[in-house]
């Protein structure tokens, strides 16, 4: 396993796989978010690619989030909102391309973790794949991911994410609050579902999967000025002497 980040795209038979991997925990540095955004944008224009399917590397951890260090750094409200930018545009990606985005989840998804699953239009996952939403505990809130993991789970769910933010909820209870389709006791489980799931619509009609893609997003064409302003509160509140302090300890 590399001891670098990356971003990797492979298009073949109708598939366009794509695999994110970061050394600490997954967690998402802003340049590895924009490389993932634009693999989505590249996949979801790639007249090869009927279906895409999004995964990352390792074993413990699908995506912990942001990359603290680069949180640490921010020093002015426009830094801030260019870094909260890069899930903003990571989703946004997944909502324009077109074509449906299935999500491989084999472990713990944190913040913009939960927020990539969510996005995704049919996440399947282990049992050992617990969710958190940890940005109120940070001084923030899951302001840029919110509107996806509000349309996926609810209000109701997506309030006891945020509030509750100090604390994993179980991979049960993400199936059971409709973020997860299934959960599957092994990776080597998942793995020959998602296999399943992906021939199955590759032998589908493209043509049907896009028009149901557009079904599927109906009323979010205002997201790209919503998670921009989302990004802008953010990018204020990381700002604040809560947050500066809490990862000053973090550190």
């Amino acid at each position: 396993m590399s001891t670098e980040g990356y971003v990797k795209l492979e298009v073949a038979h109708g598939l366009a796989t794509i695999v994110f991997f970061h050394p600490k925990g997954n967690s998402m540095p802003s340049a590895q978010l924009a490389r993932l955004a634009d693999a989505i944008r590249e996949a979801g224009e790639n007249e090869q690619a009927r279906l895409i399917l999004l995964k990352s590397d390792g074993e413990k951890a699908f995506c912990a989030g942001a990359n603290f260090d680069e949180l640490l750094a921010i020093t002015n409200e426009e830094e801030g909102k260019t870094f909260f930018m890069g899930f903003a545009h990571v989703i946004n990606a997944i909502r324009k391309a077109g074509k449906l985005v299935i999500c491989r989840v084999q472990g713990k998804c944190v913040g913009g973790g939960v927020g990539i699953a969510a996005a995704a239009d049919y996440t399947l996952a282990t049992e050992q794949a617990e969710v958190k939403l940890s940005e109120l505990a940070v001084g923030l809130g899951p302001f840029v991911v919110g509107p996806a993991v509000e349309r996926k789970l609810g209000l109701s769910a997506f309030s006891q994410l945020t509030i509750d933010a100090n604390h994993f909820r179980s991979a049960q209870w993400a199936k059971s609050n409709n973020l997860f389709a299934d959960v599957f006791p092994s990776i080597s489980e998942l793995d020959v579902a998602v296999d399943q799931l992906v021939q199955t619509l590759l032998a589908s009609n493209p043509e049907a999967m896009a028009e149901l893609k557009k079904i599927f997003w109906e009323g979010t064409g205002h997201w790209d000025q919503l998670l921009q302003s989302r990004a802008e509160t953010s990018g204020k509140l990381v700002l604040s002497e809560f947050s500066r302090a809490f990862l000053q300890q973090r550190k």
